[in-house]
């Protein structure tokens, strides 16, 4: 793989909203699902109606539901990103040493992220580029990561100077080992962990080929590949 930048021209890349729908979209009825901070916690506003998914909080929350309307937030009910959220009925707060609990037992069907980088194997870089504006430690990231049955990535394909993200060794720090199944960005859906990374979703005027010459990297197709943007 490449790390040389590229030039992305002719795409018409898919909204923050939109990949959120994506993730929802995919997220089996009945999970137990933790939100990182950032991004991933648009998913909560896109759960499909008659689809039950229970979304957990590690700062203790279990049952929220979508962003609250302007003027109806609570402050004394936030999550790990200190942004006000609702509760669903039967949802609950608790103890931060309780979810953890549920974080380090394997009690997360799925946990969300945002990320810096992701390596070819699925090594997660998500709490620091090093820069002095960054936050001082990993926090319960790297609990998410390593506890959840599947870690899926919410992110930019490529830094704003063009580099990919997707790159065959991490840089910066690392938050988990192997731990990364699937990537949803702004250009396409890319699963991990066969012999070749599999992509699907791409947007549309993106083809296979042209990906897998913007990333650097083969790339397998998914068996059915979308190539509409989600409305």
């Amino acid at each position: 793989m490449s790390n040389t930048i590229r030039t992305l021209t002719g795409f018409e890349r898919r909204s923050k909203d939109d990949v959120a729908r994506l993730v929802a979209r995919d997220i089996d009825d009945g999970a137990f699902v933790n939100l990182g901070i950032g991004q991933p916690t648009l998913v909560a506003n896109f759960i499909p109606e008659g689809k039950e998914i229970v979304l957990h909080s590690e700062n203790g929350i279990l049952g929220m539901g979508p962003a609250p309307a302007a003027g109806d937030e609570d402050y004394d009910l936030i999550n790990a990103g200190k942004q006000p959220v609702t509760l669903l009925d039967g949802g609950a707060f608790f103890h931060h040493a309780d979810s953890f609990a549920m974080m380090r037992g394997g009690h997360i069907d799925i946990c969300v992220l945002g990320a810096y980088e992701v390596a070819l194997n699925g090594d997660l870089a998500n709490w620091s580029t090093g820069a002095p504006d960054t936050i001082p430690a990993v926090g319960g990231a790297m609990d998410l990561a390593i506890g959840a049955k599947q870690t899926w990535v919410m992110m930019d394909l490529f830094t704003r100077e063009g580099r990919s993200k997707l790159v065959p060794q991490c840089t910066y720090p690392i938050t988990g080992l192997g731990c990364v199944k699937r990537i949803y960005s702004d250009l396409c859906v890319i699963t991990l962990g066969g012999k070749l990374p599999v992509a699907s979703d791409l947007v549309g005027g993106l083809t296979l080929g042209i990906l897998s010459e913007i990333l650097g990297t083969k790339l397998a197709a998914a068996r059915t590949l979308s190539f509409e943007a989600l409305s």
